[in-house]
């Protein structure tokens, strides 16, 4: 079972990701693109203080509870009830930029999922504080339509406008994971 770990990042395709990407860059150090895998660092949108607005990189994953597992997901319908996750969840979101997002069928074919009217989709999630940084984690629900054939989840997808929101309300968190996810594109790969 494939989780929602790997996205894509492709600067040619959207400008907006690109400028999102290079502010990172400033701060820190070259981000991977392309294609991106659970344990890389990833830039994300999130809030340092609780007011501002700023851009990351982010290690893609929390640890786990075994030596060298990765929890990639956190469930919607749950992350409020689970000890893992709960805290994070309702203190320090933050989104993650993409391209796109693959997930692949049962026979192993990949499959690319994009927006329909914008190159850029935004994943929600949070991110926890670890020894070695913050690690971020991507939120899933019960896929859509546009998505069942592939795979029974999806990734929580936020429209661009309501980012600041994810971010720094609560409430407003807590009831958009609730909400139907957009018809998205599918492309076999």
């Amino acid at each position: 079972m494939h989780m929602c770990g790997r996205f894509s990042l492709e600067l040619d395709e959207s400008k907006e990701i690109w400028d999102i990407v290079r502010a990172v860059e400033e701060k820190h150090k070259a981000i991977k693109t392309g294609e991106i895998y659970p344990s890389n660092d990833v830039p994300v949108i999130y809030s340092p203080d609780s007011d501002d607005i700023d851009y990351d990189a982010m290690t893609l994953g929390f640890h786990g509870f075994k030596k060298g597992q990765l929890l990639i997901n956190a469930r919607s319908e749950t992350v409020t009830e689970k000890k893992t996750f709960a805290k994070a969840f309702k203190s320090t979101r933050c989104v993650f930029p993409t391209t796109g997002f693959y997930k692949w069928e049962a026979n192993k074919e990949k499959f690319l999922f994009t927006e329909q009217d914008s190159n850029a989709v935004y994943l929600a999630g949070f991110y926890k504080r670890f020894e070695d940084g913050n690690r971020s984690i991507i939120l899933t629900t019960a896929a859509n339509e546009s998505m069942q054939q592939v795979h029974d989840r999806m990734p929580v997808i936020l429209p661009k406008e309501f980012i600041d929101q994810w971010i720094l309300d609560e409430d407003f968190a807590e009831s958009f994971i609730k909400q139907r996810m957009p018809q998205l594109v599918i492309q076999r790969i």
